[in-house]
């Protein structure tokens, strides 16, 4: 097997991998525009979940963002060649970069934004620390690790 032939193999590992993980995160954002779960009360929801407030955000964005999520998860996995590609390749390209983006400036600019002097609760500015940041990041790299390698690259 070539080294081209083997980084095309970890292009579509990674690019499965961060592809599942935006479908399950914004499948978890669509099961919040209808419940609370894993989560009790709204205002657990909104320590953990958002920072600030005293509720759930409305189901309209909820159900936004867990569509937003879900066409990045088809962009990330369209590109790796895991998920057929629908319409043109540069738009898809394109769009990669922006969820790469996107997710990398969540993720490195969360501790920032969100950091000691917010106005998030204790609670959701640790768990931003330890889990949301670092996922964001981790899924940026690997969305830029697609858009790098290219959808030309890889065997049709």
């Amino acid at each position: 097997m070539t080294k081209g032939v083997r980084a095309m193999g970890g292009i579509r590992t990674t690019g499965a991998a961060v592809s599942a993980t935006l479908a399950a995160v914004g499948a978890l954002h669509a099961v919040w525009a209808v419940t609370l779960w894993p989560l009790r009360t709204p205002e657990e929801f909104a320590d953990t979940v958002v920072g600030a407030g005293e509720g759930v955000p409305r189901a309209s964005a909820c159900v936004a963002v867990a569509g937003l999520l879900g066409t990045a998860a088809y962009l990330v996995g369209a590109e790796a060649g895991v998920l057929p590609g629908v319409g043109p390749r540069v738009l898809r390209r394109a769009g990669v970069r922006t969820v790469a983006a996107v997710m990398l400036a969540r993720g490195l600019g969360g501790p920032v934004l969100f950091g000691r002097v917010s106005e998030r609760s204790d609670r959701f500015r640790r768990l931003n620390v330890r889990y949301y940041s670092p996922l964001c990041t981790a899924l940026g790299a690997g969305a830029a690790v697609v858009a790098g390698a290219g959808a030309g690259r890889r065997p049709q």
